[in-house]
């Protein structure tokens, strides 16, 4: 079966598209003299002291005669020096002069400014979105999948029912728990709504290739301590940093809004989020007693970390 034909037209689509929105179809890429591949082949060499002008070609995928007549205008231009290889005289090289690493450096200034106008241009959310597709697409078209980037943000509408369903959901596929653990989420929730206080209170969803895969909630516990609230991560995204993500979110808020302290409750079964909360820098301050609550007997324990 052969691949659609609106499906070709769509991804001819976006490449019309996107080449236009980066310029890379104009006279010069970033107001400088170099073609986008010439400066492909500026920074690859920028990367090494010398390279084999055979592994750039194969690299890159340009053709030998292409890559000959760009690296002697380069040298014309006083760019680059060639050489041979000292493991085998048959094979050319390449090296960046002082000078070629002068304009390297100016590529990839001017090529960082001109993302950086991009996004600036982005809200937040949509910020998110963009990288975690553009992170999408590498996966698919890279072969071999590589770590997915964690992008956080702030809550959307719906986020805060699928806060309360994933919690609800999850803790009674792992730990059993009744339907009572997901009436205080929604609880917890609807408290976070009530009253809320944007300078001391906040809340993040972690994206994990646009979706959502874990979340957490900062909210005033007094008024120099704040507590860490409702934390999970899906388990497709566990081992991806998405805990780590949330909790120094949560941190680095807490510490920003005034408080000279964070806690947070949990219980003895959450064994791999302790190791979390260890490595943030999180003390077990308090052993409960066993009570009996969600349908099973719950050993409560408090952590607590200094800001």
């Amino acid at each position: 079966m052969g691949v659609p034909t609106a499906d070709i037209a769509a991804v001819r689509t976006f490449n019309r598209f996107y080449t236009g929105v980066i310029g890379v179809l104009g006279d010069g890429l970033v107001h400088t003299p170099y073609s986008l591949t010439e400066a492909r082949v500026v920074f690859e060499l920028a990367q090494r002291a010398e390279a084999e002008t055979l592994d750039l070609r194969r690299s890159l995928g340009l053709d030998a005669g292409y890559l000959s007549r760009m690296l002697a205008r380069f040298e014309a231009d006083g760019l680059v020096e060639r050489g041979r290889s000292a493991a085998d005289a048959r094979r050319q090289t390449a090296r960046l002069t002082a000078r070629g690493r002068e304009v390297a450096a100016l590529l990839d200034e001017r090529s960082s400014a001109e993302v950086a106008a991009l996004l600036e241009g982005l809200g937040e959310d949509d910020r998110c979105r963009l990288v975690a597709a553009m992170g999408t697409v590498t996966g698919v078209l890279g072969g071999a999948p590589g770590p997915r980037p964690v992008a956080l943000r702030g809550l959307r509408p719906g986020d805060l029912g699928w806060v309360v369903q994933r919690n609800g959901a999850l803790y009674a596929a792992e730990c059993g728990w009744d339907r009572t653990y997901e009436a205080l989420v929604a609880s917890v929730v609807a408290a976070y709504v009530d009253g809320h206080d944007p300078a001391r209170e906040n809340a993040w969803i972690a994206e994990v290739g646009g979706e959502p895969a874990g979340a957490v909630f900062c909210v005033r516990r007094e008024e120099a301590v704040a507590q860490l609230r409702l934390l999970h991560v899906e388990p497709s995204a566990r081992g991806a940093g998405v805990g780590g993500a949330l909790v120094d979110a949560c941190l680095d808020f807490a510490g920003n809004a005034g408080y000279a302290e964070i806690m947070l409750w949990t219980t003895a079964l959450q064994r791999p989020a302790h190791r979390l909360y260890e490595r943030a820098g999180f003390v077990l301050a308090e052993r409960e007693e066993p009570v009996r609550r969600f349908g099973d007997e719950i050993h409560g324990q408090i952590w607590r970390r200094r800001l």
